[in-house]
């Protein structure tokens, strides 16, 4: 099973920093005895080693040298290998580059490496062979993509960063196979890579009758990308793993 892990984005909202964003410590862990700083990446890749990714690819820019030098001294070093996106050209962009390491029949899994979110097994709520979103239920959803549901969980619609969106349910991790990575991949061909957003590049593939899932199943969802949300991280962590709740779509 693979993990993708798209590290190429400038992190403009919390600038300056003396690290990439991904690297931004945040929460602490054991080394040993040795209490030590967490990079906030580190929480995504503990859930996809959790939900079973024997292999990560991590899509960083020209200037992320310091992501290679950290990893390559992590204990997950092993697993990890590195393709580079030259420009900050979007999600769909970012993702495809990880495309010739990854087979058809492989699954697939793929968060954002500046969010915190529970629950730490959360990609494993979401089936294999088809493509299925881990949605959170949160107060500004204006901010993310929204996920619009049918009664039986399929997806209709992602509202990406809509400002009046119909649904406070976003997007946080999702899964798909190679195979469906590589439909959506001529998919944004053949829409000559207009695609920056990932919701919209799913909208056109549901619009050409192909499905897509949604599992409510996530509970706490923080983006550290603002100081705002890197706030928000600290204080969330301070307290043990919360248990998510089911939340009534509004």
């Amino acid at each position: 099973m693979w993990g993708i892990i798209p590290a190429a984005g400038r992190g403009a909202r919390i600038q300056p920093l003396a690290c990439s964003k991904e690297l931004l410590p945040i929460g602490s862990q054991l080394d040993g005895d040795v209490e030590r700083p967490r990079a906030v990446s580190e929480y995504l890749i503990e859930r996809m080693i959790t939900a079973g990714a024997d292999r990560l690819c991590m899509v960083v820019s020209p200037d992320k040298s310091d992501l290679i030098a950290y990893y390559g001294r992590h204990p997950c070093a092993g697993r990890l290998c590195y393709v580079v996106q030259p420009e900050p050209v979007g999600l769909c962009d970012a993702l495809f580059r990880a495309l010739p390491f990854i087979g058809p029949d492989e699954q697939v899994l793929i968060g954002l490496p500046d969010t915190i979110w529970f629950p730490r097994d959360g990609f494993r709520l979401l089936p294999d062979g088809e493509l299925s979103f881990l949605l959170f239920s949160v107060e500004r959803p204006q901010l993310f993509d929204a996920v619009c549901t049918d009664a039986r969980g399929c997806v209709t619609q992602i509202q990406v960063k809509d400002p009046a969106p119909t649904s406070s349910w976003i997007w946080g991790a999702f899964k798909l196979t190679g195979a469906i990575l590589r439909r959506l991949h001529a998919l944004w061909l053949e829409r000559d890579r207009l695609d920056v957003y990932f919701g919209t590049l799913v909208n056109a593939y549901i619009a050409d009758g192909q499905p897509a899932r949604a599992v409510r199943g996530g509970g706490d969802y923080v983006d550290i990308g603002t100081i705002d949300g890197y706030r928000r991280a600290v204080g969330l962590l301070a307290h043990p793993e919360p248990k998510p709740e089911p939340k009534p779509e509004p």
